[in-house]
C-alpha cells in the first residue's frame, strides 16, 4: 500500500500540465534527464517472459529501476506489464515503459501467416486482423508491434517469405498501408490500438542465395522500383516506428546507413516516429566489419539515426564514453529520447503508465466469438485451389473417406511460425472439424503415414521430439496404406512444419520432405483419388505432385481456425478463391523466379540454341503469380479502354466484362497489370498496377472497371529520376499474371 501511495505521488509530478503542450513537455523532461537515463530511454531489453534470440540480461529489473531501461520486449499480460510499470515507477524520473511484442499474425486469435493472408488479395480483412490484433493486445498489456514485415521477396528458400505478402510491390504496399491503419486506427490514445513497426528497413527480402542474414546487393533501380514502395507506403500511411534490419544496403549494414535512416526515411520520406534496431544487430555489425569494435558500432549506429538499441546494450555502455571524446553529440542523443518519449505521449502513458494493464479488459476482449469467426473467415480466404482434374474438390460427405498425413490431428503446427502469445492447443485441427462436419454421413479414416521428417538433426533444430511418432518410416507407411485401402477417396495432409519456414529457417530444397513423398507415391500407387492439402511457410517445388495428384489445395498455416476453416473448403460449404503471391517454381534451380522479370537480348526460343533457357527444364514456373481456381469457372471478354492514345495527364480507363460460367456463387480476383514496351531503361514484361476481388453468382455477367494514371506508369530510370515516358504500352486484364486479355495504348 505504501509502495502504491509513493509511486501515485511521485508520477503526478510528471503528468504534463493541464494546457502543456507536447513539445514543452517533453523538452522539459529531457532538461531533467542525466545522461544514464537518456541512454536508458534508448534502450529496448527482452523480459525473461519468452526470448527471440540469445541474450537474456539479468539484471534487467534493476535496470528498470535505475532508469537504464525505458522499453521492455517479451512482456505481455496485465499482471506482468503492471508489475514491471511499477518498477519503472520507483526510477527516479519515473517516466513509463514501452512494451513491444511480436504480434505478427495475432495475438492470441492466430490468423493465417502473412503470406497465407496475402492471398486473399483483400485489404479490408488484412486490416481486419491487425484490428483485432491490436485490441487484443492492447488488452494484454502491449503498446507496440513488431509488424508488418513488407519486405518484398522473390526467394522462397528465405524462410521469412512466410512473414510478408509476396513478390509484388503494388499488392505488398496495399496490405502494408492496410495493416498499419489496422494495427494504429485513426488516434493512438485509444487503448485499442498499438504502435506499428515498419519491417525490415530496407531490403532484408532478398538476401543473396536466399540464406537468412545473408548480404543484399542490388542496383539502386531494383531498390526504388520495386523493394522499397511497401515500406514507403507503411510511412505514408503513418506507421510510427521502423526496424532497421540486419543486411547492408549499398555495402553499409542499415543499422549504421545514413543515406538509408537519415536521407532517405527521414528528409526524403518525412518520417518522424523513431527507429528500433533488429535483436543486437548494432553488435553484429563487428561480423559484418564496417567498425572494429561495438564501441564504433554504437557510434555508428546514433550518427546513422537510429533511436533505440534492442537488447545489445551497445548505446548504454558506450555512448557515455563516445560522447566524452566527441564522437557523438548530446544533441542527436536528446533527438533520439525525444522521438521515444514522443511515442509514449501519443499513447497516453504520461497521463496513465497503466491504461493498457486492466485485467478486466483482458477478460472480455481476447479470443472472443467475433474474433475467432474472423480467424476462420480470414483462414477460408487464404487458401489457394492449385489443381482439381475432374472437379475432384468439393467432397460429398459419404462412402469412407481416409485422412492421413502428419497435419490431420495436428495442432502444434496450424498456428505457425512467429504466432507470438498464440497457444497452439487452442487450434482446432483439422480432424475434429471433419468429424463434426460429416458425423451420420461418411466414416472417416486416420493414420499418420509419416512424420514431419526423418532428418534427426533437423527434429533436434526444431525441438519437436514430443510431437514424433516413434515407430519406424515403413511401420507408419503400411498402416496408411492399410487404411487407404479400406477408403473409397484418400485426403493427404503433407508439407512443411512451422519450424522449417520462418526467422533462420531457410531451405536448400523446398519439395515435401522425402519421408512424406514416398508416402505419397506408395499411396498414389494404389490408384485411388487423392485430394493433397498443403501446410507450408513458403512456396513449394511440386513438380511430381502437380503431373500426378488430381486435387492440391494450398492451406499455409491458417491459424487458431485451421480446422473448420480446410473442412468447409473441402466439402464446399466455401469456394476457394485465393490467388498465390509467390511465384511456384518447377525446382529450386529455377529460383529467383517472378513474374515481373525484364527481357533479355535472346529471349527464350526452343528452336534457338544460344537463347536464354535451361536444357532440363522449362522456363516458366509451375504455378504464376496470382494463380488460383475456384470450384466454378470465370470466363474474360470485352476488354476495352476509354481510348487507345492518352496524354500523360490523363485518366486511363479500362473496363472487361467477367462472367461466372460454372454452377457455384464465388469469388475471382481480376488483377490489371502493364507493360512499358520501350524505355530508357529495360522495364519488367508485367507489373501489377490493380486488382478487385468480385462476387458473381453462377450464371452472373459483370463488367470491372480500373482507373490508372500517370503515377502507376512511372518508374525510376538510370539517373534516379522519376518519369513518365512517352511510347507504347501493353494493358493486360485477367485471372492471374499468365491468363490475360491484352489491348495496346500509347502515352503522347
Amino acid at each position: 500500500m505504501i509502495l502504491l501511495i509513493s509511486c501515485n505521488i511521485s508520477f503526478a509530478q510528471n503528468k504534463p500540465g493541464k494546457n502543456q503542450d507536447k513539445e514543452s513537455f517533453l523538452n522539459e523532461l529531457i532538461g531533467k534527464m542525466t545522461l544514464e537515463e537518456k541512454l536508458g530511454q534508448l534502450t529496448l531489453y527482452t523480459s525473461d517472459m519468452s526470448v527471440t534470440g540469445p541474450v537474456i540480461r539479468d539484471t534487467y529489473k534493476q535496470d528498470i529501476m535505475e532508469g537504464k531501461c525505458g522499453n521492455i520486449f517479451n512482456a505481455y499480460s496485465p499482471e506482468y506489464t503492471k508489475k514491471l510499470q511499477d518498477l519503472a515507477m520507483k526510477s527516479r524520473l519515473k517516466i513509463p515503459l514501452l512494451f513491444g511484442y511480436d504480434v505478427i499474425h495475432g495475438h492470441k486469435t492466430i490468423f493465417p501467416l502473412p503470406l497465407g493472408e496475402s492471398c486473399a488479395w483483400d485489404t479490408i480483412l488484412s486490416e481486419k486482423s491487425a484490428r483485432i490484433a491490436a485490441v487484443e493486445a492492447s488488452a494484454d498489456g502491449l503498446h507496440w508491434t513488431f509488424s508488418p514485415m513488407v519486405d518484398i521477396s522473390r526467394d522462397p528458400r528465405w524462410g521469412r517469405v512466410a512473414e510478408g505478402s509476396g513478390e509484388d510491390p503494388c499488392l505488398g504496399s496495399a496490405i502494408a498501408r492496410a495493416k498499419v491503419r489496422g494495427y494504429q486506427g485513426t488516434d493512438l490514445k485509444s487503448k485499442e490500438t498499438i504502435l506499428s513497426c515498419v519491417k525490415h528497413f530496407a531490403l532484408y527480402g532478398a538476401p543473396i542465395a536466399g540464406r537468412d542474414y545473408n548480404t543484399v546487393d542490388m542496383s539502386m533501380q531494383s531498390m526504388f522500383n520495386t523493394y522499397l514502395p511497401p515500406y514507403k507506403a507503411a510511412i505514408d500511411a503513418g506507421a510510427a516506428t521502423v526496424m532497421s534490419s540486419f543486411n547492408e544496403v549499398n555495402g553499409v549494414p542499415a543499422s549504421a546507413n545514413s543515406w538509408l535512416m537519415n536521407d532517405l526515411l527521414r528528409k526524403q520520406w518525412g518520417f518522424k516516429g523513431f527507429v528500433v534496431t533488429d535483436y543486437t544487430s548494432i553488435n553484429e555489425m563487428v561480423y559484418h566489419g564496417n567498425v572494429a569494435d561495438e564501441y564504433e558500432a554504437g557510434v555508428a549506429a546514433l550518427n546513422a539515426g537510429i533511436d533505440m538499441d534492442m537488447q545489445g546494450s551497445v548505446y548504454y555502455t558506450y555512448l557515455k564514453k563516445a560522447l566524452e571524446n566527441k564522437h557523438v553529440k548530446i544533441e542527436d542523443i536528446d533527438i533520439a529520447v525525444y522521438r521515444i518519449l514522443d511515442a509514449k505521449w501519443q499513447l497516453g502513458l504520461f497521463e496513465d503508465p497503466y491504461r493498457y494493464s486492466n485485467i478486466k479488459t483482458a477478460k472480455t476482449a481476447i479470443m472472443t466469438p467475433a474474433n475467432l469467426q474472423t480467424a476462420e473467415e480470414i483462414a477460408k480466404a487464404s487458401m489457394v485451389l492449385l489443381k482439381n482434374e475432374n472437379n475432384l474438390l468439393p467432397l460429398q460427405a459419404t462412402g469412407k473417406i481416409a485422412f492421413i498425413g502428419p497435419f490431420v490431428k495436428n495442432k502444434r503446427d496450424l498456428i505457425g511460425n512467429w504466432s507470438g502469445a498464440g497457444n497452439w492447443m487452442q487450434s482446432k485441427n483439422l480432424w475434429d472439424a471433419v468429424v463434426a462436419r460429416t458425423a451420420g454421413k461418411a466414416e472417416l479414416l486416420y493414420a499418420i503415414g509419416a512424420n514431419v521428417t526423418e532428418d534427426t538433426v533437423l527434429i533436434k533444430k526444431m525441438h519437436i521430439q514430443e510431437f514424433i511418432d516413434k515407430r519406424s518410416k515403413d511401420e507408419l507407411i503400411n498402416e496408411a496404406i492399410e487404411v487407404a485401402g479400406r477408403a473409397d477417396i484418400i485426403v493427404l495432409t503433407l508439407g512443411e512444419s512451422e519450424g522449417m519456414s520462418g526467422e533462420a529457417a531457410s531451405r536448400s530444397d523446398i519439395t515435401i520432405p522425402a519421408n512424406q513423398q514416398e508416402l505419397l507415391k506408395r499411396i498414389h500407387a494404389m490408384g485411388k483419388p487423392i485430394v493433397l492439402l498443403l501446410s507450408n511457410g513458403r512456396p513449394l517445388a511440386l513438380t511430381w505432385e502437380d503431373k500426378n495428384i488430381p486435387a492440391i489445395l494450398e492451406t499455409w498455416f491458417l491459424g487458431t481456425q485451421s480446422g473448420p476453416a480446410i473442412s468447409s473448403v473441402l466439402f464446399g460449404d466455401y469456394n476457394p478463391s485465393g490467388k498465390i503471391t509467390m511465384t511456384f517454381p518447377r525446382s529450386v534451380g529455377q529460383v529467383p523466379i517472378y513474374y515481373a522479370s525484364k527481357n533479355t537480348g535472346r529471349p527464350f526460343d526452343n528452336n534457338i540454341k544460344y537463347s536464354s533457357k535451361y536444357l532440363d527444364i522449362e522456363n516458366t514456373p509451375l504455378y504464376s503469380f496470382g494463380f488460383g481456381l475456384s470450384y466454378t469457372n470465370y470466363s474474360y471478354s470485352n476488354l476495352k479502354l476509354n481510348k487507345t492514345s492518352f496524354t500523360a495527364d490523363e485518366t486511363i480507363e479500362a473496363c472487361i466484362e467477367i462472367k461466372n460460367t460454372g454452377k457455384m456463387d464465388g469469388s475471382e480476383i481480376v488483377q490489371l497489370y502493364v507493360q512499358d514496351l520501350v524505355g530508357s531503361s529495360t522495364r519488367p514484361l508485367k507489373e501489377l498496377k490493380r486488382f478487385s476481388k468480385v462476387f458473381l453468382k453462377a450464371g452472373e455477367s459483370k463488367q470491372i472497371c480500373f482507373t490508372i494514371n500517370k503515377e502507376d506508369l512511372m518508374y525510376y530510370n538510370a539517373d534516379m529520376e522519376r518519369v513518365l515516358e512517352p511510347g507504347k504500352f501493353k494493358l493486360f486484364i485477367g485471372k492471374n499474371s499468365n491468363e490475360v486479355e491484352t489491348v495496346e495504348f500509347e502515352i503522347k
